[in-house]
């Protein structure tokens, strides 16, 4: 008979790890007599970091003893005690590979069900000194699982645990595990598992678009993660032109110094540069402000008062200047469709919805456009007259500058005020204070969360679960000796460092940087990580249990083999 072997509770602390501090209740410790089991939690336990773990769907992690056996001969130690893998209950019985979602479970005088497995995430590899476990977890067919609480109790170490109801379809845990993180899904199974109602919204999602990128029909518009890149590395192109569209801003048309034609960029999207402007040559990526045309690609340059390339192009860029450029790509661009279009901006936010007013009036779209943008005053406004023909162009479209130095930048009410269409799909370009300000604007105007798109200039925000320092540094060389190994260009970041061995990953060497990263699991499985590839190759510390698309790279457990630019 299954029983429990050992109830335990931890609450959240602050624990230094690498130099940072994590904030987590991953320490666990048995306790003696009944607990108390509520809807939320164990009486004395608590998580660190909500997002990923407790709550209604993960309120009781479990862990089995013959998985203590399993990792006690894998790694030879002798060490290893419940509460280590973080879980609540300690177990002997119900193998992964025996529970099944939905699965309910009468324990003491509680009643549980089984929602999912375990989140891999680097702190059960941090608890343990083993990095590379939450890899290994899913490797093995280990993750152990949580139970949602069905009915609140007394539980208690020694009480077994009776089976009441089996799970619909009767999908392992350890199938299950393996059908989100590991490659050669099976679509029967991913159909069984959108049709498990136990199964915690959070997988069903997942689930969900897994089964809806497979089942969508060939020739249709492919999603915006995943666009390849017209051409892999850097190219060189020249300048055949520059206009200046204000004071400030300079355009500059880019075309093939070969000659040849160039691929046809999304509207949206940027190109990654690298100018001959010091050494190492620095890398800036900027939007295309203008779309469609074969044979040319437009950028738009604002000269930033203490920046370094804007100053220098403003400064040296002319006719047949070269200048080594990566392919367009990036994932803010205009989809097909009919319904009405808003396009945000504020400043020179106004490049890559401005090359999405020129698709739409290349096509002499018949669909409903708003053009909203936002700039200091008439002096700063740029593209004002190439506007204002592109929307009289269109049989369909509205134009509303906002000058903030005669009225101040819009609220919510202002735009509200403007009647947008709640169907419309808007798309969202400028600083992150305005983004956010904007977004919460529109979405009080009636446009859904999700249909608001953005593109963010510089870094992307930051995932790092559990980490509760903030970098007050603008990102830099590292502070430790400098490497003599390939180098490593972080291209939003405007940052070039060589690589050094005293880095396990490129992710390290990021943090080392203070570049803006994001991860989860720290060794290859959730794909957090996942970063462009823009030129060069990497090799795997450890092999990710699924290979990324090609084009990006897992930096949690990569290196460089040759010198690299990554889109971070």
């Amino acid at each position: 008979m299954p029983t429990v072997v050992s109830v335990n509770v931890g609450m959240p602390a602050d624990v230094s790890w690498r130099g940072k501090t994590v904030h987590t209740g991953i320490y666990k410790h048995p306790v003696q007599g009944p607990v108390m089991v509520r809807r939320l939690n164990i009486d004395g336990d608590g998580q660190g970091d909500l997002a990923g773990h407790g709550g209604e769907q993960r309120a009781v992690m479990v862990y089995q003893t013959e998985s203590y056996d399993h990792w006690r001969r894998h790694f030879g130690r002798d060490d290893l005690r419940p509460g280590m893998f973080g879980e609540n209950f300690t177990i002997t019985g119900l193998s992964d590979d025996e529970v099944c979602i939905g699965d309910r479970y009468r324990i003491g005088h509680a009643e549980f069900e089984v929602t999912q497995p375990r989140v891999t995430c680097f702190r059960v590899g941090m608890r343990l000194g083993e990095p590379e476990m939450p890899n290994l977890l899913v490797a093995h067919h280990r993750p152990g699982f949580y139970f949602r609480v069905i009915e609140e109790g007394l539980v208690a170490e020694g009480d077994e645990i009776v089976r009441t109801r089996r799970g619909r379809h009767e999908l392992s845990v350890a199938d299950v595990d393996a059908l989100l993180y590991l490659p050669d899904r099976d679509v029967g199974m991913l159909r069984q598992a959108v049709d498990v109602p136990a199964l915690s919204p959070g997988w069903q999602q997942s689930f969900a678009e897994l089964l809806a990128a497979h089942d969508k029909p060939s020739g249709t518009t492919p999603p915006p993660i995943g666009v390849e890149p017209g051409w892999t590395g850097f190219r060189t192109l020249r300048v055949a032109q520059t206009r200046r569209e204000s004071p400030a801003v300079l355009s500059m048309e880019l075309e093939a110094a070969d000659g040849a034609t160039l691929p046809i960029a999304r509207p949206g999207q940027f190109l990654t540069l690298r100018f001959p402007a010091g050494d190492p040559a620095p890398l800036r990526s900027y939007s295309l402000s203008s779309g469609g045309a074969q044979t040319r690609y437009r950028i738009s340059v604002k000269r930033e008062e203490h920046g370094h390339v804007s100053g220098w192009i403003h400064a040296n860029v002319r006719a047949d200047t070269l200048v080594q450029a990566a392919a367009p790509r990036g994932d803010f661009y205009l989809a097909d469709g009919a319904e009405p279009v808003v396009l945000v901006s504020a400043g020179i936010g106004i490049t890559p919805v401005l090359a999405m007013l020129h698709a739409l009036a290349a096509q002499r779209s018949a669909r409903e456009i708003w053009w909203l943008h936002i700039v200091r005053d008439r002096h700063s406004l740029a593209f004002g007259e190439e506007v204002g023909e592109l929307i009289e162009s269109l049989t369909n479209a509205h134009q509303h500058v906002f000058y903030t130095a005669e009225s101040g930048r819009p609220d919510a009410a202002a735009i509200s005020a403007l009647g947008l269409p709640a169907d419309a799909v808007a798309y969202l370009c400028g600083p992150e204070l305005f983004m956010t300000d904007m977004r919460s604007a529109l979405t009080a105007a009636g446009i859904a969360q999700s249909r608001i798109r953005t593109e963010l200039f510089g870094a992307l925000p930051p995932i790092n679960p559990g980490i509760t320092d903030t970098a007050h540094r603008a990102p830099h060389v590292p502070d430790a000796p400098p490497g003599a190994g390939p180098s490593v260009s972080f291209a939003r970041s405007g940052l070039t460092v060589n690589w050094s061995e005293a880095y396990d990953s490129i992710l390290e060497l990021a943090e080392a940087c203070d570049v803006p990263t994001r991860f989860s699991c720290r060794s290859g499985v959730c794909h957090v990580c996942a970063t462009a590839l823009v030129d060069g190759a990497i090799t795997y510390t450890q092999q990710p249990l699924e290979t990324p698309s090609d084009g990006t790279v897992l930096i949690c457990s990569a290196q460089p083999r040759v010198g690299v630019v990554l889109d971070l």
